[in-house]
């Protein structure tokens, strides 16, 4: 009967132990310590490109995904003037598994994109930022904290992006 009650006890014990470091690690606003590959297989530690400093865009997408598409061409037309104003980095991350992570270079060279693409081919960032569905925008501040997140993309929505980022980078 001790022994039941120790094994229940210590059974209780080790879940509560991993439901608290599940929660430390999952901070819905932290930037995961996670490595990805750039589309021409450089290693890129996320956390490092997100504590610069400065102000980050991070952009979940897919070849698949016209929205996508159409809401990193909008932010390329507008990096620019981004950077100059507020110092900004935009991250582009490609979620396309291995058998279409192939296309993703071809593709960003082709659209002449002016910002990084990493490779989130296991989804690895996507499940441990929490994210739902692409596209998916997460900006941080200059702090490294995440201060906005925005599923889905309509036209116009680079405007909202905007004046999140000028907040971000005070």
């Amino acid at each position: 009967m001790k022994t039941a009650f120790f094994a229940i006890a210590f059974l209780l014990f080790g879940i509560g132990a991993y439901a608290q470091d599940t929660a430390k690690t999952a901070n819905k606003n932290d930037i995961p310590n996670l490595k990805l590959k750039d589309i021409n297989g450089k290693e890129v530690d996320l956390q490092a490109l997100t504590h610069q400093g400065k102000p980050v865009i991070l952009s979940f997408w897919a070849t698949w995904c016209a929205p996508c598409k159409k809401e990193l061409e909008n932010m390329n037309e507008a990096i620019d003037e981004w950077k100059k104003k507020y110092n900004v980095e935009i991250v582009a991350i490609s979620i396309d598994d291995a058998r279409n992570s192939m296309k993703v270079k071809p593709f960003v060279d082709g659209k002449k994109w002016d910002f990084v693409v990493l490779l989130d081919v296991n989804q690895d960032a996507k499940r441990l930022l929490n994210i739902p569905n692409v596209p998916y925008t997460i900006l941080i501040d200059k702090t490294g904290k995440i201060t906005y997140r925005h599923v889905g993309y309509t036209e116009g929505d680079e405007q909202v992006l905007e004046t999140k980022l000028a907040e971000a980078a005070k």
